[in-house]
């Protein structure tokens, strides 16, 4: 058994940059959340602003700032326990969070959204984590009785978002490896689409939030342009999804789509500021 790195490998791997970027002011980021929440609420979008929020900070790659946001969210004074509201919007924000945030990591990777989901789990009361569900849920993980059910709902998904071209990206990416565009479907059906039990499911994200997670990530995370613009057309496009709430369908159309970025832009801009000044010509997917 190996119970220590090797001093050199260990000298290694302190060099380029391991830890996640810096945290910015406590000032500025409850400034630039309380403005862009303010924004929100006029606008009757809170739960596509928690969505969109959480996704940003955690593709930024700031820990702690997901934290802060749960606390922003559910207190009066962030740094104040006992200003805390009531449980019932504490426990349904923190699962709207941990559920952006698990949807993320098909964008942006796993190892961001461990750290952005331990810096929230420290964050939550106890009272509220004993509240969120804590067993596996049987529509995502894969067995012979529901696989098709989640391939299904993975196709189906797909070809919202990606019509009138899906079967030619569908081609396209399983010409690249046969495996990687089956993992992506069972993905999109076991994670990124809405669980199949609605309202009843803790923190469950529709259609059009789940295509707000994706433009998120995509845009906080840069440098990925076409992916970036499929989901867009994907948010755009969850307007004709069946028995939208009046938020989903608001985000899902042009104004609604252009706040969705442009909010994002504007928490990029104190936590990931170098972002706004990159450029350059895009690969082509």
């Amino acid at each position: 058994m190996v119970k220590h790195l090797p001093p050199a490998v260990k000298q290694l791997l302190t060099l380029r940059t391991p830890q996640p970027r810096l945290t910015p002011q406590s000032s500025r980021l409850n400034a630039i959340l309380t403005s862009t929440f303010q924004d929100a609420k006029a606008k009757n979008v809170e739960r596509g602003w928690l969505t969109l929020t959480t996704c940003t900070l955690l593709t930024a790659n700031v820990p702690p700032t997901i934290g802060h946001l749960y606390r922003y969210t559910t207190r009066d004074d962030p740094e104040s326990p006992t200003t805390r509201r009531g449980y019932a919007e504490a426990l349904n924000k923190a699962a709207v969070m941990r559920e952006s945030a698990l949807k993320s990591c098909i964008f942006v990777g796993v190892p961001r959204t461990i750290l952005s989901l331990a810096s929230l789990h420290e964050a939550i009361e106890d009272d509220v984590n004993h509240g969120l569900r804590k067993t596996v849920s049987p529509t995502r993980t894969a067995s012979t009785e529901n696989i098709e059910q989640i391939v299904a709902r993975g196709q189906a998904l797909w070809t919202s978002i990606y019509e009138p071209h899906a079967e030619k990206l569908y081609n396209k990416l399983g010409s690249y490896h046969p495996d990687f565009i089956a993992f992506i479907i069972q993905a999109y059906g076991s994670v990124l689409s809405p669980m199949p039990g609605g309202d009843s499911e803790q923190g469950n994200l529709s259609r059009a939030l789940g295509s707000v997670v994706g433009t998120a990530c995509l845009r906080a995370e840069g440098g990925v342009g076409p992916q970036l613009t499929s989901h867009v057309f994907g948010l755009l496009k969850a307007r004709n999804e069946p028995g939208l709430s009046e938020e989903d369908y608001w985000l899902a159309t042009d104004e609604g789509t252009e706040w969705v970025v442009r909010t994002v832009d504007k928490l990029l801009d104190v936590v990931k500021p170098e972002l706004g000044s990159e450029g350059g010509a895009q690969a082509k997917l």
